[in-house]
């Protein structure tokens, strides 16, 4: 009469009719005002009506000590409690459900107006995993509900390993959980729980994804390379992951199948460079390893450098390698070969070294650069010139003597000239000039007279108009 909504009068009635133990009737009540959910896929347990249903049938089913309250119970209530009490121990063993009128009552009632995430949920509490894992592949449900209902509480109550014997169980190939397990391994990967994530990869045979976590614990947090070479293992793992990769794709590539599609594919090829990576990087930790320990080490930057970074990041391997040895020729070998197998930049690379040999004043070392540059076999034939020129935009830092020393060195005269030039001493570059081919020196002298005169110095200027 007074139009208010009834939904509420018959939860009340329908969960009166429960704890009278009246199932039936609680159905009829209760079919008045609960409603199945609009997408049974929605990340949510349904409506706080269906719960409440679902936490009084559970909470009825468990066992009850008897207590004094138990005098009041009605008889129904004491055949129900007797009733469960006989089958809670064959539950708690075999985690099965089916048995017990009042779980069937939370069944009906998830089934009829339950979210599949509840249902699933519900499974997982009673411990019927099997149950759940089943019911979501039925469904069809998404990722997410995967994550949050089964594999969520899987590993946070410890029972990884048996969500992996059941996947396993129920499709050997896994193929049927593949859209879920790498939707967990993104999930792993946001929260950064990449032991669980190395642990699921290697579940799964996913022996890429797994050498590319390896590759994350190796560099992960390092600050030296004393530290990283304490975490050598790593590149084994990463070199066993890639092997066995390799294995399993040469004796899949005789079957015609599209075998493993939900695993990370790459080509042999990549392998096997990626494998040849990862020794250098052995090489490379060992030598930086013996040169931090013998104290020889003398950069320190903000990141570590290694050769799984971008190929700025390999250069800096490169050059800390060839700067850290007791020499330069110490580190050049190892230098070169990581120059050579990533196709970098040489020149940069070299100047980068002599900037840095400049800074430390190690001239004579510069020499001993030039020198295993050429003896490189590999260098053009301007590359030694280009270091040195590279190196005197700080020639201001450098001594006149072991100036004109790496000046001397090079091999183009037209390049000693530009050198002489950049260092203001326009005396020298006049005359190197000179010695050149007729028209050619013509041509150089003038440039040198112009900049004397610019620059005021008077005695260069009349020297080359003498000679003009």
């Amino acid at each position: 009469k007074s139009g208010l909504d009834p939904g509420g009068a018959w939860h009340a009635w329908g969960m009166a009719c429960l704890k009278a133990g009246n199932l039936s009737s609680a159905r009829e009540k209760f079919n008045r005002c609960l409603k199945p959910p609009m997408d049974l896929n929605q990340l949510n347990h349904g409506s706080r009506l269906v719960q409440d249903v679902i936490q009084y049938l559970e909470a009825t089913v468990k066992p009850i000590l008897i207590a004094d309250d138990d005098y009041f119970a009605t008889l129904r209530e004491l055949e129900a409690t007797l009733r469960t009490r006989s089958l809670s121990l064959e539950m708690m063993c075999e985690g099965k459900i089916q048995h017990n009128s009042y779980y069937q009552e939370c069944l009906f009632y998830l089934h009829s107006y339950g979210t599949n995430l509840a249902i699933i949920s519900f499974y997982m509490r009673h411990d019927c995993m099997r149950e759940a894992l089943l019911h979501l592949l039925n469904k069809e449900s998404p990722p997410e509900v995967f994550i949050e209902g089964i594999f969520i509480p899987s590993y946070e109550s410890g029972k990884l390993h048996m969500l992996e014997n059941l996947l396993e169980t129920i499709d050997p190939g896994l193929e049927s959980w593949g859209v879920y397990l790498i939707a967990a391994c993104k999930y792993l990967q946001r929260k950064n729980y990449y032991h669980i994530l190395y642990e699921l990869q290697q579940f799964m045979k996913d022996h890429v994804r797994a050498a590319m976590t390896c590759i994350r614990f190796f560099t992960h947090g390092a600050k030296s390379y004393t530290e990283l070479g304490g975490k050598q293992t790593w590149l084994l793992k990463i070199k066993d992951h890639l092997k066995v990769y390799l294995q399993e794709v040469s004796r899949s590539a005789g079957r015609k199948k599209m075998a493993f599609t939900f695993r990370k594919k790459m080509s042999a090829t990549d392998v096997s460079r990626h494998i040849n990576t990862v020794d250098l990087q052995m090489e490379v930790t060992k030598f930086l390893h013996q040169c931090e320990s013998s104290g020889a080490s003398q950069m320190t930057g903000s990141s570590l450098p290694t050769l799984f970074g971008n190929n700025n990041m390999k250069m800096d391997v490169a050059c800390k390698v060839i700067l850290e040895g007791k020499n330069i020729e110490e580190g050049f070998g190892i230098a070169f070969r990581v120059l050579q197998d990533f196709q970098l930049e040489a020149t940069e690379v070299y100047s980068k070294v002599a900037k840095q040999l400049v800074k430390q004043q190690k001239y004579s070392e510069i020499r001993q650069l030039l020198k295993c540059v050429n003896e490189s076999g590999v260098a053009a034939k301007n590359d030694g010139d280009n270091i040195i020129l590279n190196c005197l935009n700080e020639f201001k830092n450098i001594p006149a003597e072991d100036l004109d020393n790496l000046i001397q060195d090079m091999d183009s005269d037209e390049n000693k000239i530009q050198a002489y030039v950049m260092c203001n001493k326009l005396r020298s570059a006049y005359l190197v000039s000179v010695r050149q081919e007729k028209a050619r020196a013509v041509q150089l002298v003038q440039h040198v007279r112009q900049l004397a005169e610019s620059s005021g110095d008077d005695v260069v200027k009349a020297i080359c108009a003498q000679w003009l």
